[in-house]
């Protein structure tokens, strides 16, 4: 099945884009461009095996055209071209910025004798190749320290790419993160992994064709990379705002901002540059309060308050500001007022979101009606590329509200499949909803097709006509909408619908990161592994002995449950015991590796193929458009 050309409806709906628009206003695209010394030549990045990890060229169709396609929001359109703008740019004198070598970017701030990382983007290559770049203009300088802002894969992932372990063990790199950050990375990444990973490469396009008709960015940046993923654990850990550190002469005083963007997150300023960096909490887009990939649902009021503090705290002392994506906005004024635009932001939708629940409302009939006040609608960096008004007010909802409205009718309703065939059913069988579908996507309401198409294909996933249509109708979507991830998820659908289920093109846990699982966590993620049914007349005990650590913890499952403490005295005997020289060689032996070296078994030695036998493997391919 073709692609289908954009309708009249999407023409029309881009043409009043671009009247209600400030599209005279290209600041923006001064600010991107400021400060160039030079571009990567060509702008990919192969890992060790020749494979590319990153390809910005892939881009270069942006460039190329400053008029949207009428497959493109022309809000989108000029967002992507920003982003895709590539190459290793001085914010001040002392600071620079690689931007364009992955969805984030690598800021390297320089000391008396050498500089510091602010965030590693996502994979050691492209991170490995922003370095280099550098050098070659500044000069060899060795790194003293690396700062990640926060806990998410793109701000640390590429770490490895700048430093190695050995050094921070000699105590030559200090690596400095925020209270919370190891257990958060390592838990996001690990349990529930597996579903996010799934569907981040619906929400970044990960399998589109980049093109005006496919993907042509994420609206933080242009994508993830690839490459190796990788984490080093950090050596000091900022527990309060206000606290300073001196690296290599240069001072750092930060302000911590849990549960904003991410559960563990900081601001840096930098007193000798006057440049103050604001994590992720204010960048050019609307941010998610709820991310489509999945996540626990973001706290709009403790964010807009952290960017208060900000303003107050760093806005006059301030020169420039800039994030580990997009671009920085240089000038006091200025960044008081981009620092308070998006403050309001988040308060407005937090405050009225709030307002609306208490009159009664639901949650998507908060995010149908609640528009957002001129001054941020007009405002570029206000737009939601990323995050959107609708997702994010419904996300409020579930924050406050849960999952249920409050109608007793929605209370238990049939899950999609057989409420899907009720439905079907009830309008008169397939053809009869594939007509109607059909004279929606005709009159232009491709939501309203899309909802019917959902319940068609869950009711016979086999049905070309439904698949055709559905597919086409998601195509519109996808031309229609300003969100850079809306659009993904469409187009990512259409992919699926027309025959190919493309898995999770990411590995969503490298050994660099299991390997700095705790224990518990180890244990935790054999738990959520246990199929319940399976184990529930499975009854046994197990003690784990970590040689490298000297630790010795009890498991029991029993009830369908995987329980895990350290062992103390008195717990008697347990029915096996397996001695694991590291938690890497346990997490082999429950994947199958029983002959490798580093594992002893005492005791029963049926036990463990009792426990392996009932772990569940997460699926990397599971449907989504389709039942």
């Amino acid at each position: 099945m073709p692609q289908t050309e954009p309708s009249d409806f999407v023409r029309a709906a881009h043409e009043e884009a671009y009247a209600g628009l400030p599209f005279e206003d290209t600041r923006d695209f001064d600010d991107a461009a400021r400060g160039l010394i030079a571009r990567l030549e060509p702008g990919v990045v192969l890992n060790d095996a020749g494979a590319v990890v990153w390809d910005n060229d892939s881009y270069d169709f942006l460039a190329q055209q400053e008029q949207a396609p009428a497959t493109v929001h022309p809000s989108l359109w000029r967002q992507s071209r920003l982003n895709a703008i590539q190459g290793l740019f001085e914010v001040v004198p002392g600071i620079y910025q690689v931007r364009g070598l992955d969805l984030s970017n690598l800021t390297i701030v320089e000391g008396d004798t050498g500089v510091i990382i602010v965030d590693a983007l996502t994979s050691r290559e492209p991170a490995a190749a922003a370095l280099r770049l550098y050098r070659e203009h500044r000069g060899d300088r060795p790194v003293k320290a690396v700062v990640y802002t926060h806990c998410h894969v793109d701000h640390f992932g590429g770490v490895l790419g700048v430093i190695d372990q050995e050094s921070v063990d000699r105590g030559e790199v200090r690596v400095i993160a925020p209270e919370g950050f190891t257990e958060h990375a390592i838990a996001e990444n690990v349990y529930a992994g597996a579903a996010m990973a799934r569907r981040a490469g619906y929400m970044y396009g990960a399998a589109l064709d980049r093109g005006p008709a496919g993907q042509v960015g994420a609206g933080l940046g242009q994508a993830p990379s690839t490459g190796t993923v990788g984490l080093v654990v950090p050596t000091d850990f900022i527990t309060a705002t206000g606290q300073t550190i001196t690296v290599d002469g240069v001072e750092i005083e930060f302000q911590l901002a849990p549960g904003t963007e991410a559960p563990a997150e900081m601001h840096l300023y930098f007193p000798r540059y006057r440049a103050f960096c604001i994590a992720e909490n204010a960048t050019h887009t609307l941010h998610n309060l709820l991310t489509l990939r999945g996540a626990v649902v973001r706290d709009p009021h403790g964010w807009a308050g952290y960017l208060t503090e900000a303003v107050d705290l760093f806005a006059e002392r301030s020169d420039v500001i800039f994030s580990p994506h997009h671009w920085p906005t240089w000038g006091s004024d200025r960044i008081r007022e981009f620092l308070s635009l998006q403050r309001d932001l988040y308060a407005y939708l937090h405050d009225q979101a709030l307002r609306l629940i208490n009159r009664g409302f639901q949650g998507a009939e908060i995010a149908e009606s609640l528009e957002l006040p001129p001054a941020l609608e007009r405002a570029w960096h206000a737009r939601g590329y990323y995050g959107s008004v609708s997702h994010n007010l419904k996300a409020i909802y579930q924050r406050y509200m849960g999952w249920f409205d409050g109608n007793p009718a929605r209370l238990w309703p049939h899950e999609p499949g057989a409420q899907a065939r009720r439905y079907v059913e009830a309008i008169g069988g397939l053809d009869r909803v594939l007509q109607i579908a059909r004279d929606a996507y005709d009159a232009g309401d491709y939501r309203w097709a899309a909802t019917l198409l959902d319940h068609a294909v869950f009711t016979d996933a086999d049905h070309a006509g439904v698949r055709e249509l559905y597919a086409a109708t998601l195509d519109q979507l996808a031309y229609t909408v300003e969100n850079a991830t809306w659009r993904n998820f469409f187009l990512s659908g259409a992919t699926e619908l027309r025959g190919r289920n493309f898995g999770t093109p990411t590995e969503t846990t490298p050994v660099e990161v299991l390997r700095q699982l705790s224990p518990s966590q180890v244990f935790d993620s054999i738990a959520i592994r246990v199929d319940g049914p399976r184990a529930w007349d499975e009854s046994l005990s197990l003690d784990i002995v970590f040689s490298d650590l000297d630790e010795t913890y009890r498991l029991v499952l029993r009830n369908g449950v995987l329980i895990h403490r350290l062992r103390i005295d008195g717990d008697g005997g347990a029915d096996a015991t397996v001695t694991a020289a590291t938690k890497l060689r346990l997490l082999a032996l429950l994947a199958g590796d029983e002959t490798s070296d580093g594992i002893e078994i005492a005791g029963d030695a049926g036990v463990l193929g009792r426990l392996t036998a009932v772990l569940d493997a997460p699926d990397p391919s599971f449907n989504i458009v389709l039942p």
